[in-house]
């Protein structure tokens, strides 16, 4: 039950694109003036030093942030996501890298709340000394908080379960990001389950579930079970970077996010970003991306895009009408099968892509790290995550 540990994959490049996604839905939520809670169900330890025996062992990082880290040609929004991690390595080397808690501590404002929580008993016990030894360091200087209420609250357990007691919260605004290790195979039916449940609860929040692209059944049909969640839009991305295997062995070589409520500015963010991704971190020539969008029990919209084999330059294609849109929503090409009859529905976003103002990258915004950050390169570390037969619902 304990086996799995993120150390060994920290900073890959399924680590990339999971944090570079929150970042950009905390980012959103901070628009407003309220406060939100930022929920993590699975949280892990916080910090993983890549040059410690976990991550070393396999050297992952060298499939994510090890390729970013020097670049200039980054598009803005990315950058972002590259400074924040370049912002615990002072010294200019790639030491430390930050799990999902970090990163929402570091994009989180003082007014919002952030509940963790982790089971295994060494990784929520490194996640609880981290934070204190953050608040000791901000005590130190001075910095005292101005708000009621403990900000960070680490708890041992079972984020699926805990979750139902903090829905709604307070503020009736929310980030729950849930990426279980999915070695047990129960991991997505809770998972969808969770979703059904949380959604019912409190409609209104921003659900990201992070999962790994493997060759089990429940892996290649999770995506369609929790775009039939009831009453709500979606927006699923993912990233290849090399051919798998024939016998489904040679590492993680995809992974995606599913983000339920997503902000309107998020599609058009990855638009611009995953291209780039997948011509940086891209090993072969298997290297592609998704990413679709939709409302529950609908094909995905028009404007869905896929980077497809007919188009080796890289570029973007998007349907010009439905019957582009092969079985399953993603885009395949014109003279792809055309859907059965009555099952595909297309529909706009309001609002223009990017219009809102303060998107990491956009005129006018600004990132800013809270003190203390420096202090993260002291903090203690953690030394994709893993996937039996279930059959999707039918809808």
């Amino acid at each position: 039950m304990f086996s799995y540990r993120h150390g060994f994959h920290a900073g890959n490049h399924a680590d990339v694109l999971k944090h570079f996604v929150l970042i950009q839905l905390l980012q959103y939520m901070n628009q407003k003036d309220a406060a939100y809670s930022y929920i993590d169900t699975h949280a892990g330890a916080g910090v993983y030093a890549l040059d410690g025996t976990f991550a070393s062992k396999n050297a992952e990082y060298e499939t994510g942030i090890g390729p970013l880290w020097d670049r200039t040609d980054m598009p803005a929004a990315l950058a972002e996501y590259v400074a924040l991690i370049k912002g615990m390595n002072p010294s200019g080397k790639l030491r430390y890298y930050p799990g999902s808690p970090y990163c929402a501590d570091q994009v989180a404002r003082e007014q919002d709340r952030l509940r963790l929580y982790e089971l295994h008993p060494a990784d929520s016990k490194i996640l609880t000394d981290n934070f204190r030894k953050l608040d000791e360091h901000k005590a130190a200087q001075g910095i005292r908080s101005t708000v009621r209420g403990k900000r960070v609250l680490v708890t041992r357990g079972d984020g699926f379960h805990e979750l139902k007691g903090l829905l709604p919260p307070p503020s009736r605004r929310a980030v729950v990001l849930c990426d279980p290790p999915y070695e047990d195979k129960q991991d997505y039916r809770k998972v969808v389950e969770m979703l059904n449940d949380a959604t019912k609860r409190f409609p209104a929040g921003t659900y990201a579930i992070w999962y790994p692209i493997l060759q089990r059944i429940e892996a290649r049909n999770f995506a369609e079970r929790m775009k039939h969640v009831k009453g709500t839009e979606w927006l699923n991305v993912t990233l290849t970077i090399r051919t798998p295997g024939p016998d489904g062995f040679g590492g993680l070589h995809s992974s995606g996010m599913f983000i339920v409520n997503p902000p309107y500015t998020l599609e058009a963010t990855l638009k611009e970003v995953m291209p780039y991704l997948k011509e940086v971190l891209g090993e072969d020539a298997g290297a592609t991306f998704v990413l679709e969008s939709g409302t529950a029990a609908t094909a995905p919209r028009a404007g869905s895009l896929q980077q497809t084999e007919n188009n080796p330059r890289g570029g973007l294609r998007a349907p010009i009408s439905p019957r582009a849109i092969g079985p399953g929503g993603s885009l395949r090409g014109n003279n792809a099968p055309t859907a059965p009859r009555g099952s595909l529905r297309t529909s706009s976003r309001p609002g223009t892509p990017g219009a809102a103002t303060g998107r990491p990258g956009s005129p006018g915004a600004s990132y800013s790290r809270p003190a203390g950050a420096k202090a993260v390169a002291k903090l203690g570390t953690d030394g994709p995550r893993g996937a039996g037969p279930r059959k999707p619902r039918r809808p």
